[in-house]
């Protein structure tokens, strides 16, 4: 762990860097779910810890050209004022609702079919996500879509990119395209803050910075 004086240094220099210009690129990961289960990397987190993480998040980047994308699939996301059309969840929402036999390509909201029953064959309706046995994926599909394009058009432009709590538990989604998207683009910084996996690979070590800290706390104590 860093000194108190260091991890402020660090919050200054990302700050620093966001207000200097460009677009930020934000990843979510398990530290900041509500109930991490046994085979999630993190600790047991507080509703109103990661609420205010959500809104110091907000706080830091909402004059910027930024993206988020998560892995969380509690929903608390949809919840804060992140912009929603700035949102990516490919692993899905627990909010959200699909047939738990896949029988349609129907999503729908919590509660939108009160008896939890899928109305076109008469299967429970359950949580769709990637804990799903038949995950489908055009929830999330339209999101990813604007986050391909947007991120297309950060190439070789300044780019602050801010991986959050993201271990090694998905790593194709997060971590290892983060790393490759700050290798490729000249002008991008990588910002790793995890209480644990903080390393960053050789291939990018001299373009970013590891921050060994709960990154839900780290996030806090921006807006102490």
């Amino acid at each position: 762990m860093s000194t108190r004086d260091e991890i402020e240094e660090k919050r200054r220099g990302i700050r620093e860097r966001i207000q200097a210009g460009g677009s930020v690129l934000i990843g979510i990961g398990g530290e900041w779910k509500q109930n991490p289960g046994k085979e999630d990397e993190g600790k047991l987190i507080l509703r109103e810890e990661v609420e205010r993480a959500y809104d110091s998040l907000y706080q830091l980047i909402k004059d910027r050209d930024y993206f988020v994308i998560t892995t969380v699939t509690d929903g608390q996301i949809w919840k804060s004022p992140l912009d929603p059309k700035r949102i990516a969840a490919p692993c899905g929402n627990i909010g959200w609702r699909q047939c738990a036999k896949a029988c349609t390509k129907d999503i729908w909201e919590e509660g939108e079919v009160p008896d939890g029953i899928c109305p076109h064959c008469g299967s429970p309706l359950v949580p769709n996500t990637i804990r799903c046995g038949c995950y489908i994926e055009e929830g999330y599909l339209p999101q990813w879509e604007a986050y391909t394009r947007w991120l297309s058009r950060t190439l070789n432009r300044p780019l602050t990119v801010l991986e959050l709590g993201e271990g090694f538990a998905l790593p194709t989604v997060i971590r290892w395209p983060f790393e490759k998207t700050v290798f490729l683009n000249q002008k991008a910084y990588l910002y790793r803050v995890h209480s644990r996996f903080s390393q960053i690979s050789g291939e990018v070590k001299e373009k970013g910075t590891g921050i060994a800290e709960d990154s839900v706390e780290f996030i806090n104590g921006f807006w102490k």
